[in-house]
């Protein structure tokens, strides 16, 4: 059993800073892609940022240059560094991973179940 746990949302001011962590845990193998999404109300989720088990990263247009993701490999971890953020950036933050739990199964995608990230003055 693979689980997602996020920590780290809250209240922010806009301008302020807030690190978010995402722990992957139980049966792994390897993990591949880890990433993060968030979901505004009435919106669709949309991806923010993601980065491979090598370091190569991509991140949201809007988010560049103010969001950093970075990743422990060895705790299966990631993180996603908010400096600078907005009203608009305003969501429930999800985690996401693209992992094999056992050296003979298939790359399956997991998902945490979201913390919430209010910037508000």
């Amino acid at each position: 059993q693979v689980q997602l746990v996020e920590s780290g949302g809250g209240l922010v001011q806009p301008g302020g800073s807030l690190r978010l962590s995402c722990a992957a845990s139980g049966s792994i193998f390897s993990v591949y892609v880890m990433g993060w999404y968030r979901q505004a109300p009435g919106k669709q989720r949309e991806l923010v940022a993601a980065i491979t088990s090598g370091g190569t990263t991509n991140y949201e247009d809007s988010v560049k240059g103010r969001f950093t993701i970075s990743r422990d490999n060895a705790k299966n971890t990631v993180y996603l560094q908010m400096n600078s953020p907005k009203p608009e950036d305003t969501a429930v933050y999800y985690c996401n991973a693209d992992l094999r739990p056992s050296r003979l199964a298939p790359i399956q995608t997991y998902w945490g179940k979201g913390t919430l990230v209010t910037v508000s003055s």
